[in-house]
């Protein structure tokens, strides 16, 4: 079931303004088969969630707080089914925003997901891993509720977590981090540099020393 996983179909980095202060966005897209109040559907009950991400608890409506288990939690600041979620990403004394698009495109509905991150906070942690470290975990969240929306199978959690350092999914973190390098490229970042940040990246997701 996990042979021949897909993340995104497109990547961008872009410099952006957010709230009045400078930041980036790492911006993912792909087009699911299915309508699009089927892929709202997963991508807001929390029963659904949690069958292709992780368990989520909390008033998931506009306005409402969420937490989602060993990761962030945050506030659901715009809620207009089945187009358009955005919520606070507030993880490790952070905060960034993460906003979803969906429309119809063809018999499916493409997915946009844009994570943006103010310039400056956790500044280290970018120098580090750039725009792959962000790109890959959602690379591997977009996969996960490829599974979902195609066979209407739930991710074996834990199964998952080991496939993630197998021979196969240490070869999809690599294609991620590539990719995401690539992105990095086209918006200007120094080919060394991008390349670096992904190589790192890719250590850390695969565990190798």
């Amino acid at each position: 079931m996990i042979s021949g996983l897909v993340g995104a179909e497109f990547r961008r980095l872009e410099e952006c303004e957010y709230d009045g202060q400078p930041a980036r966005a790492v911006i993912a897209e792909r087009t699911y088969p299915t309508d699009p109040d089927d892929l709202w559907d997963a991508l807001t009950t929390a029963d659904r969630i949690a069958r292709w991400f992780a368990p989520v608890t909390g008033d998931l409506r506009l306005g409402g707080r969420y937490q989602i288990k060993g990761n962030a939690s945050g506030t659901i600041t715009r809620c207009d089914p089945p187009q358009e979620l955005d919520l606070t990403w507030e993880f490790g004394g952070g905060t960034s925003w993460v906003m979803v698009r969906l429309a119809a495109r063809g018999s499916g509905t493409h997915l946009t997901l844009e994570h943006v991150a103010p310039i400056g906070i956790m500044e280290e942690h970018w120098e580090t891993y750039g725009p792959s470290a962000v790109g890959t975990g959602w690379d591997l969240s977009l996969a996960g509720l490829g599974i979902h929306i195609g066979t209407g199978a739930s991710i074996d959690h834990d199964e998952f977590e080991k496939w993630s350092t197998s021979d196969e999914g240490k070869i999809f973190v690599r294609q991620s981090t590539s990719a995401w390098a690539q992105a990095h490229r086209a918006a200007g970042g120094a080919p060394e540099t991008a390349d670096a940040m992904a190589e790192r990246t890719a250590k850390f997701y695969t565990g190798a020393s």
